[in-house]
């Protein structure tokens, strides 16, 4: 996925329309699903959204998380393509 360039400190990472590893910024974001206005609010999901800072191309994963397994311990997030 990511990875920390030791000579400049940026993440980079694979860039399809570049065809190569590339800087990214990498932002978490919040975003609504819901189209009807009285669930927006509700509906919000976050999503780990990477833009390439070559060519501008952004990537968006739905980030799945679960606060503890029936175990009790904690799990960390997952991450799901979305396809866009």
């Amino acid at each position: 996925m990511a990875a920390t360039d030791a000579a400049s400190d940026r993440m980079t990472e694979r860039c399809e329309r570049c065809r190569n590893d590339t800087p990214h910024v990498v932002a978490l974001r919040l975003i609504t699903e819901s189209t009807e206005l009285e669930n927006a609010e509700y509906s919000r999901e976050p999503y780990r959204v990477a833009t390439c800072q070559v060519c501008g191309a952004e990537t968006t994963l739905y980030v799945k998380t679960r606060i503890e397994n029936p175990g009790g311990k904690s799990l960390s997030p997952q991450i799901a393509e979305t396809g866009e």
